[in-house]
């Protein structure tokens, strides 16, 4: 009985929706959307839907609005093709559509309002329904403003972090804080976000949120920035600030005081910068100190800058080496604190070469040179010549067989090789004593007579020499290195031809002299000339031979022995020519072919020549 009394329930219940649904069929219907949303400033559209049973028209349409009296005011009346507009404030923003939606121009905020729509249809009766006009305006993008002043960690009141505005947004929207990527919320002394909301005469709202937090020393690395939200077509929208850092006062925890460049490569001459940093801010008062005997410290504060904690020492030497102090003072809580430093300024002194032995030296002789020197670092020694060549290694250099030419300032360069750029250097003389040589002279000298020409002599030694002449003459001298040289400019006459030229060297040691000889030029030319003759003679004798050959060849010549031409002997044929060739001048051609040759010939050798030209 229960089935089918459920069966029996379920049967009424199925007629009774059938039925309702057959009585709204044959009803007057309005269908709007429950809410439309529209920007400020833009145009809203609002469309009213309706149906009316067995497809008939509708009498009239009225357009309504609820005020904030909950009173309904017609907008206007529609009926056929003739829309009759009301006197409202709506007036002249008002358009109908063909179908019939009703659109509002330029919407404001106080156009937020319920809209109804209202139909007619004779005898199906009126019907009606509403729309919630919503309008809205995006906020603008958040202004953020830090603390400019600084927040101390130990401010006793709640200091303020920054405030943030949003301007000209409808609604209003809200406001949350952030501090590096955290959302901060209100905290019972620690942080307060109290908000301003202000209504403008736009009736745009404008929100202002101020963030009060207490700080910390790791907040001077935090980024602190707030975000607007707000509602757009049901859904949530965000707007983020620019992050910002604020700067925060914190007492120093740590001091540091180092030397620049490191202590350990400090060398006499250079400048040095002692640098102290406290981890406080803003940064403390810093102070400089040296310790001197018996514990006293010098205060060095007027040399410092006292606000950077920079303390310069320039050309530091040996005695600049010792404890260097820091001392801060932080002026919020007076409270101080210290750190020291050892500086070493690494050095050499006492740099000396000795000579042995120390007497003075003669050429052939032999000198060792010792060096030495004193540093708290290893020393390397190297030797130098005046030139800057390296020429030995060690603290000794030893010279053997020493002559004038081997004088010279040797060096002695003292080295640390564990602290770069520290070095000195010591120079000592090696000078070698005698008499005058004389090195160079221009001798001999082909001169003429009457000729002016210069005559040069050359020496060294030391002391340094001087340089005579024999003649009379105009005399310059110049030093070279360890010479002295003396160029004497003289006119050749008979008797400096005969006699020649002395160089006269001499210093405290003793004299050294020369001859120069000077000869005349025309011995040299006759010589010449008998050469030159010889061999004009052998180039004569070789083209006339070359000229005989040639006729021979040609057949224009045929001689005898003796000179003669024997025509009748048959036997003689014509192309066996012999020449002879007798010399006119047998005395001249014998003396000059000895001289040539440096041998003599007999007188029958001299008397013909034979030339067989038959081969």
């Amino acid at each position: 009985m229960g089935g089918q009394r459920w069966v029996c329930l379920m049967g009424r219940e199925q007629k009774s929706s059938e039925a309702l649904a057959l009585a709204a069929a044959s009803k007057l219907e309005v269908s709007m959307p429950a809410v439309v949303e529209v920007e400020i400033g833009s145009t809203a559209r609002l469309e009213c839907n309706f149906y009316i049973p067995g497809n008939g028209s509708y009498t009239y349409i009225n357009w309504f609005y609820i005020d904030h009296r909950n009173n309904r005011l017609r907008l206007c009346h529609i009926t056929g093709s003739e829309i009759l507009e009301e006197n409202t404030d709506y007036k002249g923003r008002l358009s109908v559509g063909e179908d019939k939606a009703l659109s509002i121009s330029r919407v404001t905020v106080l156009d937020t309002r319920t809209f109804v729509c209202q139909v007619g249809a004779g005898s199906h009766g009126e019907g009606e329904n509403h729309t919630e006009l919503h309008v809205y305006k995006v906020p603008e993008a958040p202004e953020i403003t830090a603390n400019s002043a600084g927040i101390s960690v130990q401010s006793s009141d709640i200091p303020q972090i920054a405030q943030c505005v949003s301007r000209n947004s409808f609604p209003h929207p809200n406001i949350t804080w952030h501090k590096n990527g955290e959302k901060l919320q209100p905290e019972e002394k620690k942080v307060k976000i109290p908000t301003t909301l202000t209504r403008e005469s736009s009736g745009l709202y404008t929100v202002s949120s101020t963030l009060f937090a207490h700080v910390t020393r790791e907040d001077r690395n935090s980024l602190f920035y707030c975000i607007v939200h707000y509602w757009l077509r049901g859904q949530s929208h965000a707007v983020e600030s620019q992050r910002v850092n604020v700067t925060v006062f914190y007492p120093a925890e740590h001091v540091k005081l180092q030397v620049m460049p490191s202590s350990a490569l400090v060398k006499e001459g250079d400048d040095i910068r002692l640098v102290c940093e406290a981890d406080g801010n803003p940064a403390p008062v810093f102070s400089f100190y040296k310790r001197e005997l018996e514990d006293n410290w010098q205060d060095l504060s007027s040399l410092a800058d006292t606000t950077s904690g920079v303390l310069d020492l320039r050309g530091v030497n040996k005695s600049s080496s010792g404890l260097y102090k820091c001392q801060t003072l932080d002026l919020d809580d007076m409270r101080q604190m210290e750190k020291d430093v050892e500086l070493v300024v690494n050095y050499i002194e006492g740099v000396h070469v000795k000579m042995e032995p120390s007497s003075p030296l003669q050429e052939g002789d032999s000198v060792r040179l010792s060096c030495d020197a004193y540093s708290p670092v290893a020393l390397d020694y190297q030797w130098r010549d005046e030139k800057g060549r390296k020429v030995a290694e060690g603290n000794q250099l030893f010279l053997s067989n020493l002559t004038f030419e081997t004088s010279s300032n040797f060096s002695c360069k003292v080295i640390a090789p564990s602290v770069p750029g520290l070095e000195q250097s010591k120079q000592v003389a090696v000078a070698v004593q005698g008499k005058p040589r004389i090195v160079a002279i221009s001798s001999p000298l082909y001169v003429r007579q009457d000729e002016v020409v210069n005559l040069t002599c050359k020496a060294i030694a030391f002391p340094r020499p001087s340089v005579h002449w024999n003649v009379n003459g105009t005399a310059h001298e110049y030093i070279e290195n360890q010479h002295i040289a003396s160029n004497l400019t003289v006119r050749v006459n008979h008797d400096l031809l005969r006699a020649g030229a002395m160089c006269r060297v001499s210093n405290a040691l003793g004299v050294s002299e020369k001859h120069i000889q000077l000869l005349d030029q025309k011995t040299p030319e006759s010589k010449g000339v008998i050469i030159v003759a010889i061999i004009v003679c052998i180039l004569v004798v070789a083209v006339l031979g070359s000229v005989i050959y040639f006729l021979h060849k040609k057949g224009k010549i045929s001689c005898g022995r003796a000179g003669k031409q024997d025509i009748t002997k048959p036997e003689a044929r014509k192309d066996k020519i012999v020449v002879e060739v007798k010399s006119d001048k047998l005395s001249e051609e014998a003396g000059l072919l000895q001289g040539a040759n440096g041998e003599k010939r007999s007188a029958a050798d001299q008397s013909e020549k034979y030339i067989d030209l038959r081969n």
